[in-house]
Order: structure tokens, then sequence, then C-alpha cells
């Protein structure tokens, strides 16, 4: 991306102004989160609507405590490589989270208030409403939010968050990725363990198990939800 000198100063100030706290939300969508009577997601993640009271919990504390989210979310396109008319299920999946649907929504547990939207289509990015607007929204047509939006990496910049405290879906795919993004940009990442929910092992790309234990030989550290709401007393 292209930026001014005057917008690479502006940013230089901001990222110089550091955040201690970032909450860090993956996907929680209506086509990933819901299979009941409500809605019926293109590719639910089994047992997701358990950790929907924990999701609001922290959305609750974000709001209280004016903690800034980074949410992500899944924003597709019928040309995406990642949607397919027959798809593997580990790099190809079904029509999901299309860009306009219901199914790309967030659920209420998390939807994210008074946003600023990043669509990863945008040619340019507003600095100052990165920094001061408390939900930040990326919508990406990728697993990896920093693949899939070429401006996840300047709004991180920005923000420049000591600690990030990570949640949604699922698990062992895009919560996977940006717990791996982010340790890879040396961030204190915990992960909010009763607010992630994965998929099963026989239809996922890489086990939970190898999943975690990655995670934790990489450095980072996990966290209940009561927990981090203790922490933020």
């Amino acid at each position: 991306m292209n930026y001014s000198k005057n917008n690479k100063k502006q940013n230089d100030n901001y990222i110089n102004n550091l955040t201690e706290i970032l909450f860090w939300n993956v996907d929680t969508q209506y086509d990933f989160m819901r299979s009941d009577e409500s809605f019926t997601g293109a590719l639910s993640v089994k047992g997701a609507r358990v950790i929907e009271n924990n999701l609001e919990k922290l959305t609750n504390l974000a709001e209280n405590k004016n903690i800034k989210v980074v949410n992500t979310a899944d924003w597709h396109t019928i040309d995406d490589v990642e949607i397919s008319e027959t798809p593997d299920y580990k790099n190809t999946y079904p029509k999901h989270c299309m860009a306009h649907t219901k199914g790309a929504e967030y659920v209420p547990a998390t939807n994210p208030k008074n946003a600023y939207k990043i669509d990863w289509q945008d040619e340019k990015l507003d600095i100052s409403k990165v920094a001061n607007t408390r939900n930040v929204v990326l919508y990406k047509n990728h697993f990896n939010s920093f693949d899939g939006n070429a401006h996840t990496e300047k709004v991180l910049d920005i923000i420049n968050p000591q600690k990030v405290f990570v949640y949604g879906v699922a698990t062992n795919v895009c919560v996977n990725f940006a717990v791996e993004e982010l340790l890879k940009r040396n961030k204190n990442v915990y992960v909010v363990t009763d607010a992630i929910k994965e998929l099963p092992n026989e239809i996922a790309a890489t086990p939970l198990e190898s999943v975690l234990a990655n995670w934790e030989n990489k450095g980072a550290k996990f966290i209940t939800t009561l927990e981090l709401q203790k922490y933020l007393r």
C-alpha cells in the first residue's frame, strides 16, 4: 500500500502511543457459529454455540473497559481461491461467508458496535480511524487475516499492543493462523480457552492437540474468560 509522507508521519505518532491490551475476535460469524432452527450455517463449527456466553462476556468486558478489539471476518466472493464447487475441506470449501449475506454477519454475542470496517478490497486505510475507533473489523478472503487483507499488518502496527487476547473459531484453522502470525510478530499472545471451538480432528487440516502444543512451544499463554475478567478488574 502507498501512503503519503504526511500519513506516514501521522502513523509513526500513533505507533508510539502504545496500547497495552488488544482483543482479537476471530470469525464469529453466523456461517461458522450457528446450526439450529434460527440459522443453518454453511460451515458451522460443531458445538460453537456453547462458547457464545463467554464470547458475550468478552465483548461486554471490552466495552466496559474501553479495550480495542480487532474483529476478523471471512468476506468472500465467488472467485476466491478458497471457494470451490468440489471442496477438499482442507484448502478449499463450499460457499460460505459470502460478502453482504447473513452468513457473513457476526452473531449478536460479538457484533462490533460502531466499527471501522476495512474491506480486503479497500485501496486506502484511514489511519486516524484505526487509532481512534474501539472496534476495527478486518474483512478477509483467506484463512490468514495477514494474507487475506493487505491492511492487517498496518492495523496491528498502529495499535501496537503489548498483550493480545485471542478467541473465536475455528481453533485449528483461522484462530491458529491468528495466533501463529501474532507470535511471529513478537506479541504476547493469550488464548481464551473457553471462548474458542475447534473442528473435529477427522476433518481438520491440523489436529487440535498439535495446534495447542505448538502454540505453547512458541510462547502463547492460556487463560479462561473468568481469569481474564479477574485480571482486568
